[in-house]
């Protein structure tokens, strides 16, 4: 198959009617078609898909290019239409889907039908000719099935994807598709087709003669009914171990990429604590100091007033500390009486009489010098008490400030630690998930061993069930015939069973050498790939004897084994095209790529690009600028097309030559 042109009419941001011729040389085979993300790559590789099977796998479905939606007014129409040319197994073929869009009285854009899906070719008399519409699909999968089409349209999302799904448990979609495109189909048909001829006649035989004979034939097709279902059970169980095995694997890979993080999260936690600690006794010395303000506050605050009030009375001379409990009643009382308290004889104008006067000026209600003196004591305490006030606040915001300080750097610290852990992963959750994926691989072993158990069981009752049938259809003449055409039946497959054996083995194995030879092209890293009979690909080292389940898998060499495998298909694919003399002739298919070297280095894809034109019959290549000019170079001699994106704005795109 090769891919001739693709022609683009209005499809999403490709506004109106734009072609790409594609290279079809030997030695020019490689189409390029380079632009930055967002210019129309993916698209222009969903255009394919759309066209040959109407899927894409945008999330908005509308395939209308937006700018002509735009332009387009009440209850007009616009189409969409996307068309390939392509030859296939010696004939032309023109693919067209075309989806028809209108607008409503209100401006909303609907779809009024399905798409019209039309091929045609040339024929003999090179007039053209359309398949009828009832068999496009058909033909469609004849010239490129559905499900292998991901194989040769794919972006580097997708073919990491792959590489994802072959250690998964979904290698038996891989093993179909290469028997399928290394031409064993007619072997498998044959099979199938005997197998059915085998349950026929089982199901022909008269129980007339005996009713034994219908009795034994119910046992016999409910047992191997019964085989059937166990054998797909021990399948999907079998899948379930493989695919525990591998998530144990990557998990305890992950473990101990990340045993570091074990230590740092315990650091992180005990550094919480201290945090939440260190803010609980913050929170303690607030509330303290609070209480201690609430309570001497006052006295803290004015103890420099009392203390700038006690040196003034200090420096005043007026201010006499007067005489205890003597009051101007009392002193009246001695003058009237004529002498004081001790006797002393009070005249007028005498000296004591005059002392006693003068007295009078310092003691209430004249004076106030006892009040101030009394007062004055009372300064001196509160004075002494404020500065214990002052003391405890200062210590309480002492301790609050060294929590703070504190805080502040176990803050650091865990910022430190989370930035860390945010690039690791949580050893303790990835511990658990191995342990749940250790579990469910036990119970399918356990399960997959009953099943063997009980399948022994049954294949032994229907061996015995089987013979009693053969002594009894042996005895009656149709069913004699019936059990001989049986016999050649059998005979017959197991004969092609054994030559498909064959054949599949030396398939697989030239497919193995193949795909190590493309391998050791793009990875060089002292790894070989093992194809197992199910097509499982494991990786072994080279100077190892088996391989090793527990090699560590980057997603270079992940991507790498996936690009060899296809390449190694497409590769032998087209060598059996090319022989004339092999059983099994298969059809050569173009590689079709969105970026696919996004997750590869410089080196890497040099040697992609130096491999990908040998091994397909047909490169197209989406690519970024950036690595283009590095395909450029390595591809250079081999590339017949060349294109690239023209990006006027987020809905229009123009496809144009260098």
């Amino acid at each position: 198959m090769l891919l001739k042109s693709l022609k683009l009419c209005d499809f999403r941001q490709f506004k109106g009617e734009q072609d790409i011729y594609f290279s079809t040389e030997a030695d020019k085979n490689v189409t390029v078609v380079m632009g930055e993300n967002g210019s129309g790559k993916t698209t222009l590789a969903q255009a394919f898909t759309w066209c040959l099977y109407g899927q894409v796998d945008f999330e908005d479905k509308n395939v209308l290019s937006k700018a002509k939606e735009q332009e387009m007014g009440s209850n007009e129409e616009a189409k969409v239409k996307v068309e390939i040319q392509l030859s296939h197994a010696g004939r032309d073929y023109n693919v067209i889907r075309e989806q028809l869009y209108k607008k409503d009285s209100r401006g909303l854009l609907k779809k009024p039908n399905q798409t019209i899906f039309k091929i045609s070719y040339k024929g003999k008399d090179g007039q053209q000719e359309f398949i009828d519409s009832y068999e496009t699909v058909i033909r469609m999968q004849e010239i490129l099935p559905k499900e292998l089409s991901r194989y040769f349209f794919f972006d580097g999302e997708r073919i990491e994807n792959m590489s994802k799904e072959i250690h998964r448990g979904k290698v038996q979609e891989f093993a179909s598709a290469v028997r399928g495109l290394l031409g064993l189909s007619a072997f498998i048909e044959a099979l199938k087709h005997l197998k059915m001829s085998i349950k026929r006649y089982e199901n022909e035989y008269d129980s007339k003669s005996d009713s034994k004979v219908h009795q034994y034939t119910q046992n016999i097709n409910s047992y191997k009914n019964e085989l059937e279902n166990i054998d797909k059970q021990i399948e999907a169980d079998e899948n379930s171990i493989f695919t525990a095995e591998d998530y144990i694997k990557e998990y305890e890979n992950l473990i101990r990429e990340n045993f570091e993080s074990k230590k740092l999260a315990e650091q992180r936690d005990e550094l919480r604590k201290k945090y939440n600690d260190y803010e609980t006794s913050k929170k303690t010395d607030v509330k303290n100091l609070l209480d201690k303000f609430h309570k001497g506050g006052s006295m803290w605050t004015s103890g420099i007033m009392i203390q700038k009030a006690l040196v003034a009375l200090s420096q005043s001379n007026e201010i006499d500390k007067g005489v205890p409990n003597i009051n101007k009643t009392t002193i009246e009382f001695l003058i009237k009486r004529g002498h004081c308290i001790c006797g002393t004889p009070l005249k007028l104008e005498n000296e004591s009489y005059n002392n006693l006067i003068e007295l009078l000026n310092y003691i209430p209600p004249q004076s106030i010098g006892n009040m101030i003196t009394q007062f004055t004591r009372e300064c001196e305490l509160k004075c002494r008490g404020s500065l214990d006030v002052y003391k405890d606040i200062s210590d309480k915001y002492k301790s609050i400030r060294e929590c703070e300080n504190t805080q502040e750097k176990t803050k650091e610290k865990l910022e430190t630690i989370n930035k860390s852990l945010a690039e690791m992963k949580d050893v303790g959750e990835l511990q658990r998930k191995a342990s749940y994926y250790r579990d469910e691989k036990t119970k399918a072993d356990k399960e997959k061993n009953r099943l063997l158990v009980k399948k022994g069981n049954i294949t032994f009752e229907l061996e015995r069930v089987e013979n009693f049938r053969h002594e009894l259809v042996l005895k009656d003449k149709n069913n004699r015939k019936i059990e001989q055409l049986k016999a050649y039946a059998k005979y017959m497959y197991k004969y092609l069973d054994g030559i498909y054996k064959d054949e599949e083995k030396e398939i697989r194995n030239s497919l193995e050498k193949v795909i190590n030879e493309i391998f050791h092209k793009i990875y060089n890293g002292g790894f070989s790939l093992k194809i197992d009979e199910k097509y499982n690909i494991k990786v072994i080292v080279d100077d190892y004897q088996g391989y090793i389940d527990d090699v560590e898998t980057s997603t270079a060499q992940s991507i790498s084994i996936i690009f060899a495998f296809i390449a190694g298909v497409i590769k032998m694919a087209r060598d059996n095209n090319a022989n004339e003399d092999s059983m099994m002739i298969s059809e050569a298919y173009p590689l079709v790529m969105d970026a696919p070297l996004s997750a590869f280095d410089k080196t890497r894809i040099q040697t992609v690009c130096e491999a990908l034109p040998k091994v397909a019959e047909q490169v197209i290549i989406f690519i970024k600028d950036t690595d283009g000019e590095i395909a450029e170079k390595h591809m250079g001699s081999k590339v017949g097309a060349h294109y690239y994106f023209d990006k006027k704005n987020e809905f229009e795109t123009y496809l144009k030559e260098r």
